[in-house]
């Protein structure tokens, strides 16, 4: 049953789809931003940051909408590069995916779990380590058994997550706002462009929701529903969020604390309220690491078809609906970065400045690829256009050119280290064969 010519199949109506993609984009990242985002900007312009940075988000996933449409995939952003740019950029896409943007974010999470578990049940490093192990490994089994398990996993726990950010906002705005406090200036004062990196780190993850277009049951037509959806949904999340414990809290303190969903919550509900947000932000990190498992291995499922060093990740298990080689390929490159964490001690900080320049560069890319797919594929469908085309993805592209400088700028080393080996990329790929050329154009709407 496990077939390299094997494919995805449509299985997924809107309502699931949507869950699934929201949960791809919606994490607890907000509850650990929100206070850096405070800190570098006015309090007036607070939430006002966080409407600006959905409607910019919706712009970019507009013209990824498009790519989606037009040529559904489950390599989702790697085959829009691909066809663009050839398969050399794909390749160089699909290894930064692999070594730093999923597993990085997988391992991330991972450690962030086993410390709220560390908080309740005592242990050490090398236990810690091991606790984050066991959730890669698990939710690697949950994705290896069927395609159905993994995907209704997924949109169980974003139901969850979405209840407790709920239960987040209505608790910040039960409790009596404090009296307004000047809010302490970060060293060097305000930078409105670290507070973006982090507004749009929340909202990051968008460009992953072209994975699902292969298995989408509504037709091409449907990304565009489920992509906008979920981002609006998400946008209305996020606002309110940020709105309640900016109201709850204060801006000052809001900017001071280090968790500021559970403080929110232990100042309208007690002790439980706290209790909740903890499981909240377990529930979350489970979610965010299945999707990256998700969306990882099938980027790397996709690569694996045009690189023949990476045949033997070409198999798409036909009765089980996933790419089981892929999926262990993800998740064990994930465990040894988990392990690597674990002796290292990187924290959530050193993480953002790792993954964040590389996703940029993408992006930019990938705004590149929207102009020149529509201007190259003159015989390819294209069923839902880009409003105000060109001027979405050149206005995006601008966005991508000011963060990614920023992020080089405004971060630590990690920023560097990210952008090497992305880089490393490149000589990987002419030492273990280049990826295949193909004809792009005569193979119509998929790659599959």
């Amino acid at each position: 049953m496990d077939s390299a010519h094997s494919a995805p199949r449509p299985h997924l109506g809107l309502i699931p789809a949507t869950l699934v993609a929201l949960g791809m984009i919606m994490s607890t990242d907000s509850l650990k931003t929100a206070p850096t985002v405070a800190l570098n900007v006015a309090p007036g312009q607070f939430v006002w940051l966080w409407i600006g940075g959905g409607v910019v988000s919706l712009i970019g996933a507009l013209c990824y909408v498009e790519m989606a449409c037009a040529f559904p995939d489950a390599g989702g952003e790697y085959h829009f590069l691909s066809r663009a740019w050839g398969p050399r950029m794909g390749a160089l896409y699909a290894w930064s995916r692999f070594a730093v943007m999923h597993t990085g974010w997988i391992a991330l999470m991972a450690h962030l779990l086993a410390d709220y578990v560390a908080a309740i049940v005592p242990m050490g490093d090398g236990a810690r380590t091991l606790c984050a192990l066991a959730i890669v490994v698990g939710l690697a089994l949950i994705n290896c058994i069927h395609v159905r398990v993994g995907f209704l996993t997924q949109a169980t726990m974003v139901l969850a997550v979405a209840l407790g950010f709920a239960a987040v906002i209505a608790a910040g705005f039960a409790v009596a706002p404090p009296h307004p406090a000047p809010v302490a200036m970060p060293p060097g004062g305000r930078h409105l462009g670290v507070a973006l990196i982090y507004v749009f780190l929340a909202y990051g993850g968008w460009s992953d929701m072209a994975t699902l277009s292969a298995e989408l049951r509504a037709g091409r037509r449907g990304m565009a529903v489920v992509t906008v959806g979920a981002i609006v949904l998400l946008m209305a999340l996020y606002v309110a969020l940020n709105a309640a414990m900016a109201h709850g809290l204060g801006a000052d303190a809001l900017a001071r604390s280090s968790a500021p969903g559970a403080d929110v919550a232990r100042m309208a509900f007690g002790a439980p309220g706290a209790l909740l947000v903890v499981a909240v932000v377990t529930v979350s990190g489970i979610a965010s690491i299945n999707s990256t498992l998700i969306v990882g291995a099938r980027i790397t499922w996709a690569a694996s078809r045009t690189i023949p060093a990476l045949h033997r990740l070409a198999g798409w298990h036909a009765g089980r609906g996933t790419p089981i080689a892929a999926v262990i390929a993800v998740a064990g490159f994930a465990g040894l970065l988990t392990v690597l964490a674990g002796l290292t001690g990187n924290g959530f900080g050193a993480m953002v400045d790792y993954m964040t320049p590389v996703y940029w560069v993408f992006i930019l890319l990938g705004m590149g690829a929207a102009i020149r797919l529509r201007r190259l594929a003159t015989t390819v469908v294209f069923p839902v256009r880009t409003p105000l085309f060109p001027l979405f993805p050149l206005t995006f592209a601008g966005v991508a050119v000011i963060m990614g400088w920023s992020s080089l700028t405004e971060l630590g080393p990690g920023a560097l280290i990210g952008a090497g080996v992305m880089l490393l990329g490149v000589v990987l790929e002419r030492l273990f064969g280049q990826a295949k050329e193909g004809n792009w154009w005569s193979q119509g709407g998929s790659n599959s």
